[in-house]
């Protein structure tokens, strides 16, 4: 086994901070090469040590390290492109970063803040404090319950307001570099008398910062007809000190910045060296006055109006308006309208100030900031995820009864509900000495926007196995360059589709939609299954492998996005359907079909390792225990009645899903439980006539892990097309056992044969049925054929791929359509491909990159030669 690696190569995703930061990222290892006791350090091209605070985040079935976790801060005076990580003895930090906690409280001290945390009560952040200063108090959440009423229209009933009430605190890691604390609880209304919303909330803090990151989480559990959130944000409480005239407001706009003040210096009277000053005020400079020599100035400004209290409210994709007002009982004045803010709002004074930083602000509409009471001792700063100036957040289903035969829905069963869904945001917090210039404000929301990230070269997570089989790319023949522009132009047709048709808001953002119109020139938005895709045939694999063999910062923002949302709002985290999911719809949560294809663990577990999101930890963990959901709801319930199984479990998706749940559970923590679950599974199966073969269903004990043979029985297409091959072929790294293997060839050298072929191989036993979306078997009949040294299958598998109407024959931008101008909605001119389905496209792209690994020596040479194959 090799234990010796040299250095890892580490570069920027995108580029290095711009502004003093800290930096987590994951990096793989080739089993073997980590030992859990081994230290790691990182340098510079120079040799330059950087402080490092290091963990593992997973583990390989010999007990050798299988992903690490890695935290730094980077300034000025630690840039560098790209950085080596070897083993060594980590640098420390001058100043570790120390958390030190009481019944009361938690003090984290970064060495050039201290922040001071409750551990319950109301207040999130007690305070925050740059040596005697004190730079915010009273950091919580809050909600705006809006109750209405059905049976009157929806006629407004009343109005509460909730705030965060603290029931647990823990300190998930104390430094020296990286601190994490995370806060659960729930919104609880001003009397006391309701509780709901449950939250957890994680604050990141790093050494020598002047800044800290909050990552948002909440769960819906109201009644979607009756609470109705009409606000739901996080509050701070700025102390402001000096004349208003050196009190500042920062906006980030589309650009530029809103700079005011809530005594601006512009009067009738300003001219002179008074212009000069009211210049020097915009830029955020300190005003001093002669009260003798400018008495009369004083006088108009004493009598010019005070402006108390700034917003922006982003209304949707393309439009935010700035407001602001005097008085609580004034009308709000409007300052300025744009398309896309930059999130980002400061409020200062002669001791500071507050930076308040949203990630993803106008992608996740609507959304505001607002800073209220400047003109007081302490300014209250607002971030609302959803914005109370805009629409209620309606979460009821879009209609009261099913429409399974016309509209391809799951179940004629009413099973949409918002109940234990959820959402995250992310806040980018600084805590600022002086108002900041235009420059500085402008890194500010850059950074927000596109946090700063280390990642490792496509090379070296190739190298490592990471994720399973998969190819880097190639371009040595013409067939390999026609595959390779494809997979490239699938991703750049997404990510302009995802503009094009402004799949952006606050419950929407970061998925796609399932099939086109080709007639209204739309994605089927209002047809039940074919409008929000919710993970249906794993474009999640497809997008995060596109980013391992490119490493391009594009790709990997969409995966981000989809990660974030598929593993919040698509699935459910609390109540009856817990660990599930909503298969594809209108609506994200409207299926009745709630399945644990859409919440497995491997469509996450990308974002985890490359990142360290603890977020994305807890829903992994979430799931582990998936399979007993399926107990209370059966996922076969319509197709075999309660029986002797405490439940059923088709080979794909059902139990391919719960393997991605063991599999991420036992790599983790080093769970043998889950190992040994997987395993009793596997050993059923070994028992089964033909094995995996079948891809049948099966009676199935959560308790156990056992499968239970049906009888006759094939299912097929399912197994195959939902991530199942992706998952198993990775299964084999951890578990070394060559039946598992060969089963898993048995597979894909069975998988297209000709129905008659397969009832006379198996005498009768495999009726042949469902053995469909045949593009999706490519990549385990590639396996096969490597397996099994079998050229034909090989030969059958690129047949397979260049076969494949639309996707395998001519480019997509040479397919592109203009739409009519007249028969769509859009300023811009319109361009589709109207045969085109993000199915069809996810899959594809996932084989391709598949095959490319395992028969790429046997794919033929020329274009023509490879597009022949189809006609055989």
């Amino acid at each position: 086994m090799n234990t010796t690696t040299s250095p890892t190569r580490l570069n920027w995703l995108k580029s290095a901070p711009i502004v003093p930061s800290g930096v987590t990222w994951g990096i793989p290892w080739e089993e073997g090469t980590l030992q859990r006791d081994e230290l790691l350090s990182l340098t510079t091209p120079s040799g330059k040590q950087i402080p490092t605070q290091s963990w593992p985040t997973a583990f390989w079935a010999d007990g050798s390290v299988k992903w690490t976790a890695h935290s730094a801060c980077f300034n000025q005076d630690v840039s560098a492109e790209h950085f080596s990580l070897g083993k060594g003895v980590p640098a420390t930090p001058d100043v570790p970063l120390q958390i030190e906690a009481n019944d009361e409280e938690i003090q984290v001290n970064t060495g050039r803040l201290l922040f001071k945390l409750g551990r319950q009560g109301n207040s999130i952040i007690r305070s925050i404090h740059r040596g005697n200063s004190t730079i915010c108090t009273d950091g919580r959440l809050i909600c705006i319950r809006e109750e209405q009423n059905e049976l009157s229209g929806n006629r407004v009933l009343r109005e509460e307001h909730f705030q965060s009430k603290i029931l647990r605190t823990v300190i998930e890691q104390s430094g020296p570099v990286r601190g994490v604390v995370r806060i659960e609880g729930v919104h609880q209304n001003l009397s006391g008398t309701r509780q709901w919303l449950p939250f957890k909330l994680r604050l990141y803090f790093y050494t020598g910062v002047d800044s800290f990151n909050v990552v948002h989480s909440f769960i819906y559990d109201g009644n979607p007809h009756k609470d109705f959130i009409k606000g739901l944000g996080m509050a701070f409480s700025v102390p402001m000190s000096g004349p208003l005239y050196n009190r500042h407001v920062r906006i980030a706009g589309d650009n530029g910045f809103f700079s005011e003040s809530p005594k601006h210096l512009m009067t009738i009277r300003t001219t002179g060296k008074y212009q000069d000053l009211y210049r020097k005020q915009f830029y955020g400079e300190p005003i001093a006055f002669d009260s003798v020599e400018d008495e009369k100035f004083l006088g108009l400004l004493a009598d010019s109006p005070v402006w108390d209290s700034f917003k922006i409210v982003q209304n949707s994709t393309d439009n935010y308006t700035i407001w602001k007002r005097t008085k609580e009982t004034c009308s709000w004045l409007k300052a300025g309208e744009g398309r896309r803010a930059g999130g980002l709002l400061l409020a200062g004074s002669e001791g500071g100030g507050l930076a308040v930083g949203v990630k993803n602000f106008w992608e996740k509409h609507p959304s505001s900031l607002e800073a209220e009471q400047v003109s007081k001792d302490e300014s209250i700063l607002k971030v609302w995820f959803w914005s109370p100036d805009t629409r209620v957040m309606d979460l009821r289903h879009y209609d009261t009864e099913t429409h399974v035969t016309s509209s391809y829905e799951g179940f004629e069963e009413m099973r949409s509900t918002p109940y234990g869904i959820a959402n995250t945001s992310e806040l980018r917090i600084w805590c600022l000495e002086e108002t900041p210039d235009q420059e500085l404000l402008r890194k500010l929301v850059e950074e927000t926007r596109s946090p700063a990230l280390l990642r490792c070269e496509p090379e070296y997570y190739h190298q490592a196995k990471a994720f399973g089989v998969w190819s880097l790319p190639d371009r040595s023949t013409p067939a390999k360059t026609f595959l390779e522009g494809q997979l490239d132009e699938a991703v750049q047709f997404y990510k302009e589709e995802v503009e094009q048709r402004r799949w952006y808001g606050f419950w929407d953002y970061g998925d796609f939609m399932h099939s086109y119109d080709p007639v209204r020139h739309t994605w089927r938005y209002d047809i039940g299954g074919c409008a929000w895709q919710n993970t249906e045939l794993v474009p999640n694999m497809w997008l995060w492998y596109m980013f391992l063999r490119s490493g391009r910062e594009d790709v990997f923002r969409l995966a981000e996005a989809m990660t974030r949302h598929t593993s919040e709002v698509d699935v459910y985290h609390i109540g009856e359907y817990a660990g599930l999911g909503s298969r594809h719809n209108v609506v994200h949560w409207g299926c009745g079909c709630k399945e644990a294809r859409i919440s497995m663990a491997g469509l996450h577990r990308f974002y985890y390792y490359l990142t360290a999101d603890e977020r994305i930890g807890d829903i992994m963990d979430e799931v582990k225990d998936s399979d007993y959901t399926t107990q209370n709801l059966d996922p076969m319930r319509a197709y075999f009645p309660k029986d002797e199984y405490p439940t059923h479990a088709r080979m794909g998706p059902d139990w391919s899903s719960f393997t991605s749940n063991w599999l991420t559970r036992w790599e983790r923590y080093e769970d043998t439980a889950y190992r040994d679950k997987l395993k009793a599974g596997i050993e059923c199966l070994k028992q089964l006539p033909f094995r995996l073969t079948p891809l049948a269903t099966y009676g199935y004990d959560p308790k156990t892990g056992e499968l239970f043979y049906m009888g006759k029985d094939s299912g097929g297409h399912l197994a195959v097309c939902m991530g199942g091959p992706q998952v198993w072929i990775e299964s084999t790294q951890m578990l070394k056992d060559p039946v598992w293997e060969e089963m898993l060839a048995e597979v894909g050298a069975f998988y297209n044969l000709p129905r008659e072929e397969k009832i006379k191989r198996t005498e009768g036993v495999i009726p042949g049925r469902g053995y469909g979306h045949h593009i999706s078997s490519a990549g385990l009949t590639a396996y096969a054929s490597v397996h099994n040294g079998d050229r034909e299958l090989a030969q059958l598998a690129w047949r397979l791929v260049f076969s494949s109407d639309g996707y395998g024959t001519q480019k997509y931008s040479q397919q592109m359509q203009t739409a009519p101008d007249l028969e769509h909605i859009l300023a811009n001119p319109l361009h589709e491909l109207p045969w085109l389905s993000t199915n069809m496209v996810s899959q594809w792209s996932l084989n391709v990159i598949m095959c490319l690994e395992l028969i790429g020596e046997e794919l033929p040479h020329s274009l023509e030669e490879a597009r022949a194959l189809a006609l055989l």
